[in-house]
């Protein structure tokens, strides 16, 4: 019976083959797919023979945050058709890929995009890399001009110089990029571009006449910025005999190839197939894949000198790609090019699953995620009231933020994140240092005491730099003065400014970073109406009085919930966080203390009452000394449940105190 049905299925499948039409020539259905698809390919393939160093420039796009990068990138895009151009606004922010990118309309990760454009009959390559805006990024953009040799300093044309523009700047011509200057958004009503070019030639002495002013929205004088980028910045230098050199400056993971690394080549030529190493690790390498983003990966058959794209060798580990090394074909080393000064954590933070059980599945997220921000430090950390999380190192708040979005977005983790701490530095009477990042390890008042083991402790200090117009300077003294600010300045930026309440000015001071890392920003925005902009960058350590305060719920410290404050305002925090705790912890059946305390001091005190059953109620009569009975042995129960009860902040309430 089986075999029956075998041979009738085949004679109903042999008469409907014969009548399939058969392509012309000698190949089968499956040799003509195969060759078509070949075909395509070699159409659209892209021989980088054709791309010698003559026609290639390599650059980047800096700005203060929101001049309007990503914007002109599209334009960009567009012109050099990398991109299809489709209706006007529709293509937004195409380089912006993370989701919490889109959703925040911001920049947190320098993206690389390969372009070709004609121009007096040769086909020039372009490699634009688009570079974040806040001043949380800056290792970014430092990453992303070492791979460039020219930059697009874009300013708002009716923002005007702010203080991340200014930053930026400096750190373009340390690295000795040609600078091309460019005015945005001169289609708004606010636009000022003769005012604006004016505070560039004051700020940064650029010359007028060389401010390209453009619309990115509207595409209105795009075109001569990249006739600009090919007169004004030089082409790369590299010689294809040359000893392979590959400068590794940015780094991915697909869970399918390993660690996708974006690289430069500074000298030789790279291929599919090469046995490759690493000056940094010495470990070797073979290359599976390389090409270009265009905007997307594009495979190539080569990597020249000038070149950018990305490089899959079977890298497995993310420890293993090392931003700003080195590589070099196996038996031919070579000198290794300068790194990059590593990023230096500013703020602190602890990370912990609101599951414990989930611990493994976070701490591997979290190193997948640092592969593509190279700039967090990780390592374990353990909390009584949350169990086992990591300590993880920041540059800054909202790079704290992103980093927590993008770890629930991408895998779906749930966490708890603390409160942000900075770096101390603590002096031993031994004459040891000791850097302290957890509030957990801060020495105790005790331990300042004479005999004790600590001398003296210093808070790291950053030099804030601020822009706000005249009429908020009375404001943003203030602000800097309740924020334990020194060393305040300020000069004008507008010189010559016809209306002196709107001229602007620059102020300088010293400010402790602790002060800036919680909500030192808000208030800036709030009492310059949004018109300050505000930079910043380390300088170095101060001796001040820090003090280590811990919350006591029914006598008992709570560690997840330490702090390390300065002594003058130790009692407005204490007060503050009693206050906060109050309300999120839930009661229980005996009255629960709430202190914050400094060593033996209680600087702050509130009792969450104890709920209370009505024992009474069933009593129908009789002296009052019946009831008075059963409410003492009630009261006598509640003070025994006091002495040994114990009081676990559940992880709900966690969250809500720490997510606020």
């Amino acid at each position: 019976m089986l075999q029956s049905w075998r041979q009738a299925c085949l004679k109903v499948f042999d008469k409907h083959h014969k009548h399939l039409l058969r392509p012309c020539g000698p190949h089968s259905w499956r040799d003509f797919s195969v060759s078509s698809v070949r075909l395509t390919v070699q159409k659209k393939g892209i021989k980088m023979e054709d791309y010698p160093c003559e026609v290639i420039r390599n650059f980047s796009i800096i700005a203060h945050i929101d001049h309007g990068k990503s914007t002109l990138a599209d334009r960009l895009l567009e012109l050099t058709a990398t991109i299809t151009k489709k209706d006007k606004g529709v293509n937004k922010q195409v380089l912006d890929k993370l989701k919490v990118e889109r959703e925040r309309g911001i920049t947190v990760k320098a993206q690389t995009a390969s372009m070709f454009h004609e121009k007096d009959g040769s086909r020039f390559l372009l490699n634009l890399i688009d570079t974040p805006g806040h001043v949380d990024f800056s290792w970014e953009v430092a990453r992303s001009l070492a791979a460039c040799q020219g930059a697009l300093l874009l300013v708002d044309a009716s923002q005007g110089v702010q203080a991340q523009s200014i930053s930026v700047f400096h750190v373009a011509k340390e690295k000795g990029l040609t600078i091309i200057p460019v005015l945005n958004k001169i289609d708004l009503p606010a636009a000022q571009p003769e005012v604006v070019a004016k505070q560039m030639e004051s700020t940064f002495g650029i010359d007028p006449a060389d401010v390209i002013s453009i619309s990115a929205k509207t595409g209105k004088g795009v075109e001569q910025v990249l006739h600009a980028i090919i007169e004004r910045i030089p082409p790369p230098i590299g010689d294809p005999s040359d000893p392979l050199k590959a400068f590794l400056f940015d780094s991915s993971y697909d869970r399918y190839r390993g660690v996708i690394s974006l690289m430069s080549v500074q000298g030789g030529v790279l291929r599919k197939g090469d046995r490759i190493a690493s000056c940094f690790t010495r470990k070797k390498y073979e290359v599976t894949e390389l090409g270009i983003m265009h905007p997307e990966e594009v495979p190539t058959d080569c990597l020249r000198p000038g070149q950018v794209g990305f490089v899959a060798c079977s890298m497995k580990e993310s420890s293993e790609a090392h931003i700003g090394d080195t590589f070099h074909r196996m038996g031919q080393p070579v000198k290794p090019m300068p790194g990059f000064k590593p990023a230096k954590a500013m703020v602190y933070a602890g990370v912990y699953p609101v599951d414990s059980n989930d611990f493994l599945k976070l701490e591997e997220s979290i190193k997948r995620l640092s592969l593509t921000d190279r700039s967090v430090e990780v390592t374990r950390d353990t909390s009584s009231a949350l169990g086992q999380g990591c300590r993880l190192g920041f540059l800054g708040t909202l790079h704290m933020d992103v980093f927590r979005q993008r770890l629930e977005d991408e895998y779906n983790a749930d966490v708890i994140i603390t409160a942000p701490t900075v770096p101390y530095k603590v002096l031993h009477r031994n004459g040891q240092e000791s850097i302290v990042s957890n509030p957990t390890d801060f020495p105790d008042l005790a331990d300042f005491a004479s005999g004790g083991r600590a001398k003296a402790v210093q808070e790291p200090i950053v030099k804030a730099s601020i822009i706000v117009p005249e009429k908020f300077l009375s404001a943003m003294m203030d602000l800097v003065f309740e924020h334990r600010g020194t060393e305040l300045n300020w000069h004008e930026l507008d010189a010559g400014a016809d209306d002196s309440e709107n001229g602007r000015l620059l102020m300088t001071a010293t400010l402790p970073l602790a002060e800036i890392v919680t909500d030192f920003f808000d208030k800036l925005k709030s009492r310059s109406s949004g018109f300050a902009s505000f930079d910043y960058e380390d300088a170095g350590y101060q001796t001040s009085e820090m003090r280590k305060m811990t919350f006591l719920l029914n006598g008992k410290p709570v560690d997840a919930l330490a702090l390390i404050v300065h002594a003058d305002k130790a009692v407005s925090v204490g007060r503050h966080w009693v206050d906060k705790l109050f309300k999120v912890i839930p009661r229980q059946l005996f009255e629960i203390p709430i202190q914050a305390t400094i060593g033996s001091r209680i600087l702050a005190r509130r009792t969450l009452s104890a709920m209370r059953a009505d024992v009474t109620a069933g009593l129908y009569g009789g002296h009052y000394e019946r009831k008075l009975k059963h409410l003492n042995n009630q009261k006598e129960s509640k003070r025994k449940m006091k002495r040994v009860g114990k009081v676990d902040l559940p992880q709900e309430a966690f969250f809500d105190l720490l997510s606020k």
